[in-house]
């Protein structure tokens, strides 16, 4: 018997917890019945809006849910659910914790395979094995099938059109193409070169398009409005719209220009095309955005790639890092063959 209330927990990264997002649209869609309780950072909820039979109940690891005694808390706040079962898609120590003791008071737990020696096989140097691994979405979706849940993933696109924000409507070119970038990652080797994403940026106004930046913090703020600064039709939106009001300009993009990071994801939960660029990680590994496709990835094939899941380190091929040998005119070519094609 399948169940019918279920505990999820993935507490981050953020393009991970925007995954998720996408594979309950589909869940619920599919089981109308099921009630689900999204566990993850409280900045995330804002991808969670619009599904369905769907309550988020916020984990705050820095506060009154640090260490032992504040996961014991955490898990005392989860109990008053009365959950059937706990889907960790995490699979870290926090997470593994909770599990433990719902598993003790006799709450059935399905985990994630994070299929950890593929990944090891596709990245290592000697003996290499280059070969698409099961998409993270698909894994995501095997822990609620592992629940006796009906669950099949279209792997498609699906355009959400949300209201703008007031202050967007100010800068807002309803007659031309818009373009989102979010050229910032988590790791500074997935990143593309910041002068040469400049040059891109420069290309495309030139082109006529509207270019809009996602992502970041005080730092990427600060890159974003030197550039800014040299080209006034540049929209910087970093720290000036909330998550949530990030996703509503998304979703009125004509297309999203990321690496591989939270702004391909986010934009996939919006159902916006996304040209992405690789380094040191690969599509193959299963990260890619939900729906979209391997055509639309940039990348320097290289004996040495990937080397990386997660893009904590450099991936060198010859002497320049892989990603810096992608030039801006293939991007910008890349982008323009798709908004006309």
């Amino acid at each position: 018997m399948s169940a019918r209330r279920i505990i999820i927990f993935r507490f981050s990264a953020m393009g991970d917890v925007a995954m998720v997002a996408s594979v309950l649209r589909e869940l619920i869609e599919q089981n109308p019945d099921v009630q689900l309780v999204m566990v993850s950072r409280a900045p995330f909820e804002a991808f969670f809006n619009g599904i369905k039979n769907l309550s988020f109940h916020a984990i705050k690891p820095k506060k009154e849910h640090k260490g032992f005694a504040g996961l014991y808390r955490l898990y005392k706040e989860l109990k008053n659910y009365q959950a059937d079962a706990v889907a960790d898609l995490h699979d870290n120590i926090r997470s593994r914790i909770l599990s433990l003791f719902f598993r003790i008071s006799g709450t059935k737990i399905r985990r994630i395979n994070k299929g950890r020696s593929e990944k090891q096989a596709l990245t290592r140097n000697n003996n290499k094995i280059l070969k698409p691994l099961k998409p993270t979405v698909e894994r995501y979706a095997d822990t609620f099938r592992n629940l006796s849940l009906s669950l099949t993933l279209k792997h498609q696109l699906l355009k959400q059109l949300l209201p703008l924000p007031e202050k967007a409507k100010l800068f807002f070119n309803a007659s031309i193409k818009k373009i989102g970038i979010a050229p910032f990652a988590q790791h500074i080797y997935k990143m593309y070169p910041v002068e040469k994403m400049e040059t891109v940026i420069q290309l495309l106004i030139e082109t006529g398009y509207q270019v809009f930046i996602f992502g970041g913090g005080e730092k990427e703020f600060q890159i974003a409005n030197q550039w800014k600064e040299k080209k006034p039709l540049l929209i910087n939106t970093i720290k000036q719209f909330s998550l949530e009001e990030e996703l509503d300009i998304i979703s009125h993009l004509d297309l999203m220009l990321s690496m591989d990071s939270s702004g391909m994801h986010m934009a996939s939960l919006m159902g916006i095309t996304v040209i992405s660029i690789w380094g040191p990680t690969h599509p193959f590994a299963g990260f890619l955005g939900y729906g979209q496709s391997l055509d639309d990835c940039i990348q320097i094939e290289h004996p040495n790639r990937p080397n990386s899941i997660y893009g904590n380190k450099p991936c060198l091929c010859g002497v320049e890092e892989c990603i810096s040998l992608i030039k801006p005119e293939t991007i910008v070519n890349k982008i323009r063959d798709k908004l006309n094609g």
